[in-house]
C-alpha cells in the first residue's frame, strides 16, 4: 500500500533527537509555554526573518486570533477564497463577520487578484483580505498587497500549507506569511512542518499586533488574573514545540525534496504520454511552491480515485465542496455556478502521494497504474 501521506519513516529517523527533548519536558514538568516554546518561537522568527513568532494551539486559532487582533467585528466583511479548508472562513464567522468569496486562478488554485478587486468594487465595509497559499504554492502577494494599499485593508495570510514557501514582493522573494499584517501557520501532523498533535503559530513584524496577540492567546491577559481583552486559551504546548524544534532543522531539505519529487512526477507523466490527459501542476524553480500536495486535475476523478484505491494507492480530494456551497454558508446567498473556477476544481482535483520519503519506484508504480486506468476509460 502506498499511502497518500506516510509519516512513519520520517519519525523513525528523528526519534533519537525527539525523544530526549520530550523526556526533559517530563523531567521539568514545564508542559505549557516555558523556555522550550520561546526557543522554538525564536527559531521560527529567525528562519522566517520576522520580528515576532507567537505559538498558539492550532492553525485555526492563529486565524481567529489574527482577526481579533486587527479588530474584526460583527458585520465586517473579509474577502477570502472558496477553495480551502473550512477553518479559513469559519474564523471569520466566529467573530460575527461576513466572508466574501472571490474565485480562484485555475492554474494556481489560489485566490485571483482580479476576482478580489471585482468583489471589492461591489462591496462595502470590507476590512481585510485573507489569502490562502494552497497546496504549498504562494498566492500572488504582490497583487494582493497592492489592492490592500489601494483600499486600506489588512492582510492576514493563511500559510497552513506553506511553511517555507516564498512569494515575489517588490523584486524580492519573501517567505509566505511575512508580507501581510500577520501570517498564520498550522503544525498539524500532515503539514510540511508538522508536530505530534495540534499546534500553530502567528508571525508579524508589527510590534503592536504582536503584543496584543500574546495577550489574546492567554485569555486576554498580560499579567496573571488581570484580563484586558476577551481573549481565548490558545497556547502551543512544550511537547509540540520540542518535536517541531527538531523538525525545523530539516524543513528546507524536505521542501527541496518535495520539489524534486514533483519534478519526477511531471517527467514520468510526460514520458507516459499523459500530459495531454492530465493537467499537471507547475513546478517553479524558486521554492514558491513547496508541494504540501501534488495535485493533478482530470475528468472522471471519483471513478479514477476508486480504481487507484483498488491498486493500493492512496489519494485525497482537497476539497470536494467549495466553501460557498457548504450548507453552513447557505445564508450568504451564493448559488451553484457563482464561482465557476472553484466549483470546477472541486470536481477535478486529485492529490497523489507526496512526502519526502516517496521513492522513484513508488512514483513509477503510481504513474503506470494511472496510465492503465485512463486507457481503459
Amino acid at each position: 500500500m502506498i499511502k497518500q501521506l506516510d509519516l512513519s519513516e520520517q519519525y523513525s529517523k528523528l526519534n533519537d533527537e525527539i525523544l530526549p527533548k520530550i523526556k526533559k519536558i517530563f523531567d521539568t514538568q514545564q508542559f505549557v509555554m516555558g523556555n522550550v516554546v520561546s526557543e522554538f518561537e525564536d527559531a521560527c522568527a529567525t528562519y522566517l526573518n520576522v520580528k515576532h513568532a507567537i505559538g498558539v494551539a492550532s492553525g485555526s486559532d492563529a486565524l481567529l486570533l489574527s482577526l481579533l487582533a486587527i479588530g474584526i467585528k460583527p458585520g465586517d466583511k473579509v474577502i477570502t477564497t472558496p477553495f480551502t479548508f473550512f477553518s479559513t472562513a469559519s474564523a471569520i464567522t466566529r467573530l460575527g463577520a461576513i466572508p466574501l468569496f472571490a474565485d480562484i486562478d485555475p492554474k494556481t488554485f489560489n485566490i485571483s487578484v482580479h476576482e478580489i478587486e471585482k468583489t471589492l468594487k461591489k462591496s462595502r465595509n470590507v476590512k481585510a483580505l485573507l489569502p490562502v497559499h494552497l497546496y504549498g504554492r504562494s498566492a500572488d502577494m504582490e497583487g494582493i498587497m497592492k489592492l490592500a494599499k489601494k483600499y486600506n485593508l489588512y492582510v492576514i495570510e493563511d500559510c497552513a500549507q506553506a511553511f517555507g514557501a516564498r512569494s515575489l514582493y517588490k523584486g524580492q522573494y519573501k517567505k509566505a506569511g511575512t508580507t501581510g499584517d500577520t501570517g498564520c501557520f498550522s503544525f498539524y501532523p500532515t503539514k510540511n512542518l508538522g508536530g505530534a498533535g495540534d499546534g500553530g503559530m502567528i508571525i508579524t513584524n508589527n510590534d503592536r499586533l504582536a503584543s496584543l496577540l500574546k495577550a489574546l492567546r492567554l485569555h486576554g491577559s498580560y499579567k496573571r488574573y488581570i484580563h484586558k481583552y476577551p481573549g481565548i486559551n490558545s497556547r502551543l504546548d512544550a511537547i509540540q514545540a520540542a518535536v517541531l524544534s527538531v523538525k525545523l532543522n530539516y524543513i528546507e531539505q524536505w521542501n527541496h525534496t518535495r520539489m524534486e519529487i514533483a519534478k519526477r512526477y511531471n517527467e514520468l507523466f510526460r514520458n507516459a504520454g499523459l500530459s495531454d490527459i492530465i493537467t499537471l501542476p507547475d513546478v517553479p524553480e524558486d521554492l514558491t511552491h513547496i508541494f504540501h500536495q501534488y495535485t493533478i486535475r482530470l475528468k472522471n476523478r471519483d471513478k479514477i480515485k476508486e480504481q487507484l484505491k483498488e491498486k493500493e494507492i492512496g489519494t485525497e480530494v482537497y476539497y470536494p465542496i467549495p466553501l460557498h456551497l457548504q450548507p453552513v454558508f447557505k445564508y450568504l446567498g451564493y448559488k451553484k455556478g457563482s464561482l465557476r473556477e472553484a466549483e470546477l476544481a472541486a470536481k477535478e482535483v486529485l492529490s497523489l502521494p507526496m512526502y519526502p520519503e516517496l521513492t522513484l519506484d513508488q512514483q513509477s508504480y503510481i504513474v503506470d497504474s494511472l496510465k492503465s486506468i485512463l486507457y481503459k476509460i
